[in-house]
C-alpha cells in the first residue's frame, strides 16, 4: 500500500539531549497548526529522528509546501512515498515506478542512499544501494550512476514502514516557535521591525507586538499597514497578539514641553516603557526592536544607552550589526518589503526634529522629562486603558 507523505527533517533539535522530545513535540504541534486550513486530511507524527506527515486522498500540494517552508525548526521537506514492507522485490518495483512518474527525462546521474533504521531487515544498506541501482539501470538504460556528485539522490529509509524520496525542499531552519519563551516586539510600519520579529521568532520565541498609533496625525491606513505586516510575520511566528496604543496625547505633550532636538529620544523612552508594561502583564521575557547601530539619530550607541535605561527587561536587537541592504534582503525574503515601503507615515516620522540630538546625555534627558511630571502618569494610564488588542493570524 502506497501513501503520499512528507518526510520532515530537522537539525538543531537533534542535539537537545534529554529535552529533545520537548522540541519535537513543539514542531509537531506547529506543523499541525500550519496545515489546519489546507485542503486535505493530514496526519503528523514523529518517529526515530524524523517527523512524518501522511495524507489521505487529494490535497493541495502547493499550499502544503508553501506553509511548511514557513515552519521554524524544519531544515528539509521531502515529498515521499510510504509503503509497507512486502519484500525487496516489491519495494524495487515501487521505486522504479516512482522514478518513472517523477522524471519524464531519464537522462541524469543518480545515486541510491539507503538507511536501515530497522536492523532486522534482511538486506543491509550497501546491498540495498547496489541492488536498487541495478534495477533502475535495467529499467532505464539512459540513467548513469555517480556516487560522488549525482544529479538525483534517491533516499530509501527502512523503518517499521519504508519511505523513499528523491527531492528535498529547504526549510527555514531555526527552532520551533514557543520553545524559547515569549517577547514583545515594538512593531512600526517600517522595514526593520518586522524583520527583527521574524529573526527572533526563528529562535523559537513566541511574539506579541506593540504598535504606537497617533490619530489624526497617522491614518487608519497606516494602522492597517502595520496589521498587514504583522500578518506576514505571523505566517512564520504563529498568531501574534497586537497591542495598538493611542500615542497622540503623549506625543503632543513631549512636543509642547520638551526640547525639540530631544523629541525622538524621549518619545522612544516612553514607547519602551509602554511596551514593557504590556510585556510584563503577559509574562514576556524581553523586548524586541529593529534598531541597527548608527542607522538614524535614535540608534547611535549613546541613544540606545539612553532608551534602554527605562527598561527592566532585556532588549533584543537582532539587526544591531546589519546594514540597510542586508535588512532589505530579509524583508524581501519574508514578503514584508513591499508593504513596509507604502507611503503611510507612522508616529515615529511625524514629529521629527530638523537636527535631532545624536549623542544624548541621560541626565539631561531626565531633566527634560521632568517638564512632563504634572501630566505623564495620567497620560500613560489613559494610553494603557484605551489600547486596542487584536489577534493577528498569518492565515487571515
Amino acid at each position: 500500500m502506497l501513501t503520499s507523505a512528507f518526510v520532515i527533517k530537522y537539525a538543531e533539535i537533534g542535539i537537545k539531549g534529554k529535552n529533545r522530545y520537548v522540541f519535537e513535540d513543539a514542531l509537531v504541534r506547529r506543523i499541525k497548526e500550519t496545515l489546519e486550513n489546507v485542503d486535505g486530511e493530514f496526519q503528523v507524527y514523529k518517529e526515530q529522528g524524523r517527523v512524518f506527515i501522511t495524507v489521505d486522498g487529494d490535497y493541495d500540494y502547493d499550499e502544503a509546501i508553501n506553509r511548511l517552508t514557513k515552519v521554524f525548526g524544519i531544515t528539509g521537506i521531502c515529498p515521499a512515498v510510504i509503503t509497507e514492507d512486502e519484500g525487496f522485490d516489491k519495494l524495487a518495483e515501487q521505486i522504479v515506478k516512482y522514478i518513472d512518474e517523477e522524471f519524464e527525462d531519464k537522462n541524469f546521474t543518480f545515486k541510491v542512499k539507503a538507511r536501515r533504521a530497522r536492523k532486522d531487515y534482511p538486506i543491509d544498506s550497501m546491498e540495498i544501494n547496489a541492488s536498487l541501482g541495478e534495477k533502475l539501470l535495467d529499467a532505464f538504460p539512459e540513467l548513469k550512476v555517480d556516487v560522488h556528485n549525482p544529479e538525483v539522490m534517491i533516499h530509501v529509509e527502512i523503518r517499521e514502514s519504508i519511505n523513499f524520496y528523491c527531492k528535498e525542499i529547504e526549510g527555514p531552519m531555526g527552532m520551533p516557535v514557543g520553545t524559547a519563551g515569549k517577547a514583545m516586539l515594538l512593531l512600526s510600519g517600517g522595514i526593520d521591525s518586522p524583520v527583527a520579529g521574524y529573526m527572533i521568532a526563528k529562535r523559537g520565541v513566541q511574539l506579541e507586538a506593540t504598535y504606537f498609533h497617533a490619530p489624526p496625525y497617522t491614518s487608519e491606513r497606516a494602522k492597517q499597514k502595520v496589521v498587514d505586516l504583522a500578518k506576514y510575520v505571523a505566517k512564520y511566528a504563529g498568531p501574534i497578539k497586537l497591542h495598538i496604543v493611542n500615542f497622540t496625547d503623549i506625543q503632543l505633550a513631549i512636543y509642547e514641553k520638551c526640547p525639540h532636538e530631544e523629541l525622538t529620544i524621549i518619545m522612544r523612552r516612553y514607547m519602551m516603557m509602554i511596551a514593557e508594561h504590556f510585556a510584563l502583564q503577559d509574562d514576556c521575557l524581553g523586548l524586541i526592536t529593529g534598531e541597527s547601530i548608527g542607522q538614524v539619530a535614535s540608534q547611535t550607541m549613546q541613544s540606545l544607552l539612553t532608551t534602554n535605561e527605562v527598561c527592566t527587561l532585556p532588549v533584543y536587537r537582532p539587526l544591531i550589526g546589519f546594514d540597510k541592504q542586508e535588512i532589505i534582503r530579509v524583508s524581501e525574503k519574508i514578503d514584508t518589503y513591499e508593504t513596509s515601503i507604502q507611503p503611510y507615515e507612522d508616529c515615529c516620522t511625524i514629529f521629527v526634529a530638523k537636527h535631532p540630538v545624536t549623542k544624548p546625555k541621560l541626565d539631561r534627558i531626565k531633566k527634560s522629562e521632568k517638564r512632563l511630571e504634572d501630566d505623564i502618569d495620567r497620560l500613560l494610564e489613559e494610553a494603557y486603558n484605551s489600547t486596542e488588542v487584536i489577534i493577528v493570524n498569518g492565515d487571515d
